[in-house]
């Protein structure tokens, strides 16, 4: 099945607890390159975040990023710094026996001391319950993120295939026509050899045996039945790639470079009027599919 490799998808999932948002864009790439941004909280989940790409993209740079945003403030926590106010109480006490302080040290007054006490918000690995719920959630908007980009990726495959296809089509008329057109410069190199020694009879003592075997090893080399028949069957081969459901893109860009080397025997060996000119026009073609290739997974 011919899938591009090129495709955007983004989503957003919420409920009363937590917002969600998954974004994913793939490009042409030779392997599948995934590259991840997630929040730590899903750090664990890379394992399985590779394996649900991997279900769903065979090849292409795949790049996913995911964002978790908490819709309820997160619980805080306040640890006292045991060391500092220990510090302080004994700075404070030596003030009072000089009878420079007095009184006693009131919460207002540590609050004054910003070194008194650290505030932390609670990660999710502090709430079990809470981290199982966003895993459990950012793995469903993952996967209806990557059924999205799967679905963009066959509609460009779609547009892909029929342009693949016409070339395709093409490209085999042009192969028939240099094979209808060599047929006809192998028969004009025969006339041609055969009046050439028609002429030379006349001058020299020649055996007719000898010179017919001559000509017709003469006129082989310029027959190019085999690669006609290697190129059809590389076109037979294509629809059968094209139509399979694994990725086809690294197999078609194999094969265009075997129908390109068969283009290229058949430009230097055939003979005949045309045959320059639609070896051109088939490469070029060739040269076409395989850029358009180039986007298929």
């Amino acid at each position: 099945m011919i899938k591009s490799m090129t495709g955007f998808a983004s989503l957003t999932r919420e409920d009363e607890r937590v917002t969600i948002g998954v974004t994913l864009r793939s490009v042409n790439h030779r392997y599948l390159d995934l590259q991840l941004r997630t929040p730590t909280a899903l750090a664990e989940l890379e394992p399985q975040l590779r394996a649900l790409v991997q279900r769903h993209a065979g090849r292409g740079r795949v790049e996913l990023s995911v964002q978790v945003q908490l819709r309820q403030p997160p619980p805080v926590q306040v640890e006292i710094n045991e060391a500092f106010l220990s510090a302080i109480g004994t700075a404070l006490g030596q003030a009072r026996d000089r009878g420079l302080l007095q009184g006693a040290l009131t919460p207002g007054d540590l609050l004054r001391f910003p070194q008194a006490f650290t505030i932390k918000e609670q990660s999710l690995d502090q709430d079990p319950a809470l981290a199982a719920h966003v895993a459990s959630m950012a793995l469903k908007a993952i996967e209806e993120a990557l059924v999205a980009l799967d679905a963009m990726r066959t509609r460009e495959g779609e547009f892909l295939a029929q342009d693949l296809n016409r070339r395709r089509a093409a490209v085999a008329e042009m192969v028939d026509g240099i094979a209808r057109a060599a047929k006809d410069g192998e028969a004009a190199l025969i006339a041609r050899l055969g009046e050439r020694v028609r002429e030379l009879t006349s001058e020299f003592q020649l055996e007719p045996a000898a010179v017919a075997q001559e000509i017709v090893r003469t006129a082989a080399r310029s027959d190019i039945s085999e690669e006609v028949v290697r190129f059809r069957g590389h076109i037979g081969q294509w629809g059968i790639l094209s139509e399979s459901a694994e990725p086809c893109g690294r197999k078609l860009d194999f094969l265009l470079q075997e129908m390109n080397r068969e283009v290229n025997t058949m430009g230097s060996k055939a003979d005949g009027l045309q045959v320059s000119e639609l070896i051109v026009a088939a490469k070029a073609e060739l040269e076409k599919m395989r850029e358009q290739v180039q986007n298929v997974e």
